[in-house]
Parts: structure tokens; sequence; C-alpha cells
């Protein structure tokens, strides 16, 4: 599970601006409710552009929805140039931190409000305009990767995973974001783990306990934090049957999470050639 604070956990559980403005003076929806995280941010100002009030939509988890409600208490009373400042960092700090792997949900309340501010001002969303979509699982721009690297300071793309979700999903675009990192630093990127394709042959039992070792510290604590579960049943070669258990068990997310998450973290990380197997099915019917 993660470690959440005790200010993170209060502004999940009793977030104090959820809701809706009538005719906002600023309007603005980042994120993609497919992917699993989406924004709408609402905002009304006084006639010195000072903002009075402000409001939340948000689709997501519980770091999506207290980013987005710590946001709005950073902003409120500020003038557009006084929030035009805010940031992600500024986010995190006001929830006195969040994981690191959920960082990505403070830059997405950081997007929403400089594209509202954007938006007011007749200008372009840089990040939606000129981004061409790097990673397809989740709409995630190069723009928004490289303003992150950049502003992050991100080495890796596991860093760039975690704060913007952008190769969380099948891996195809981790030499794309390796490009990105490297163009920004000036120089030669690399992962944290050492590739499969940079190690021997796999024995059985190497290619199991691997597969196990993912399973138990990367892949099981992002689903039993949704409500869900993962049991690995056998590894047969390099097939890896694996059965769904709680949310995880009905999600109409369920196949892409097989091969999405499950299946691109075990063939990044311990053999290319994997297939993984949804057999709880056959499992329930035994």
């Amino acid at each position: 599970m993660w470690n959440y604070t005790e200010k993170t956990r209060d502004h999940f559980l009793n977030p104090r601006n959820a809701g809706e403005i009538d005719n906002p003076g600023l309007d603005a929806t980042v994120g993609n409710i497919v992917c699993g995280d989406a924004l709408r941010l609402m905002i009304k100002l006084d006639d010195a552009e000072r903002i009075v009030d402000a409001k939340l939509q948000t689709f997501g988890c519980a770091s999506a929805i207290a980013s987005s409600d710590a946001l709005i208490e950073l902003i409120k009373g500020k003038t557009i140039d006084e929030a035009a400042k805010i940031t992600n960092d500024d986010i995190a700090e006001y929830l006195d931190g969040l994981p690191e792997e959920k960082m990505h949900c403070s830059v997405m309340g950081m997007e929403a409000l400089q594209k509202a501010i954007g938006q007011y001002r007749g200008q372009p969303f840089e990040v939606e305009q000129a981004g061409e979509v790097v990673c397809q699982c989740f709409g995630v721009t190069d723009k928004l990767i490289e303003n992150v690297v950049r502003s992050q300071g991100l080495k890796t793309v596991q860093d760039v995973t975690h704060y913007t979700k952008a190769g969380g999903g099948c891996g195809s675009c981790h030499p794309r974001i390796e490009a990105i990192i490297a163009k920004v630093h000036g120089e030669k990127a690399s992962t944290e783990a050492t590739p499969p394709s940079a190690r021997g042959p796999l024995t059985n039992i190497q290619r199991m306990r691997m597969v196990q070792d993912v399973i138990e510290k990367e892949i099981r604590p992002i689903l039993q934090h949704d409500g869900g579960d993962i049991d690995l049943v056998d590894v047969i070669g390099k097939t890896v049957q694996v059965a769904f258990r709680g949310h995880c068990a009905w999600c109409r997310l369920r196949d892409f999470t097989v091969d999405g998450t499950i299946g691109s973290r075990l063939r990044a990380l311990v053999d290319p050639e994997i297939i993984v197997e949804d057999v709880g099915g056959r499992l329930d019917q035994a």
C-alpha cells in the first residue's frame, strides 16, 4: 500500500472543494477518464482577477483527489499572476509529501491550472497544442515529458512514469522517453533496471523467482491500492498465469491490465518473450 500522509488522507476523504461553479471565469479539463485520471478545474474571479472561489471534479485515485483539492486551497485568494506560480512541488509540499509513484497526480493539478490560465488569457496550452503523443496508453505528450524531465531533473524512464504515468502501460514508448531524457540532459539516459536484452538466458527457476518478485513488489501494491489483488498461479516456460481478485476480478479494464500493466512490466524486467494469461475464470469454475 502507498504510504500517504495524514493530510493527504484527510483531503481525499474530506475534500473541501468538490462541486461545480455556474459560469466559471476559468474552466479547464486535463487527463483522460479512460486512462485512469481526469480533472476539471473551475475558477471564479472578481473584478481584480483575484480567485474568490474554485471547484473541482476529479476522477482518479486518492492522490489525484487530494492533490486537486490541495491545489484549490493554495490558489484561493490569489490573483491569477500569483496562482500561475504554483508548481506541482508546492502541491506535494502542502500535502506533506506524496509517494514518488503518485507524483503524476500533482502534475495533473499543475497542468489544469496552467491550461485554465492559458485559456483565460487567450494563450495556447503548450503541452497540448504543441505536443505529440508519445505514450498511447495514457495519452502523454512529448512536451509534457520534456517539461517534467527538465523541471524535476528526472533521469530514468521509471522517474518519468512516476511523474506522468508515461511508460507505465505496454512499454513500447520507453525508447522515445529515453530519447527525450537524453535530449534534455544532453547525455545518454539509462533505466534503473538492467534490460533483459543485456542479460544472459534465464533458467526456469530464475525466471520464476523474478516473475514472483516483480508481481510482489511492483504490481500487487498498485492493484491493492485500488481494491484489487492478484495471485500468481503458475509459470510455465515463458507463460505466466495469474488470477485477479477483489475489484480487479470484474474491472472493465481487466484485459488491458493483463497485457498492458502486468505483461509490459514482466517483459521489461524479466523476459521480453513473456506472455500473461488470466486464468481466474477457469479457477472459479473448477
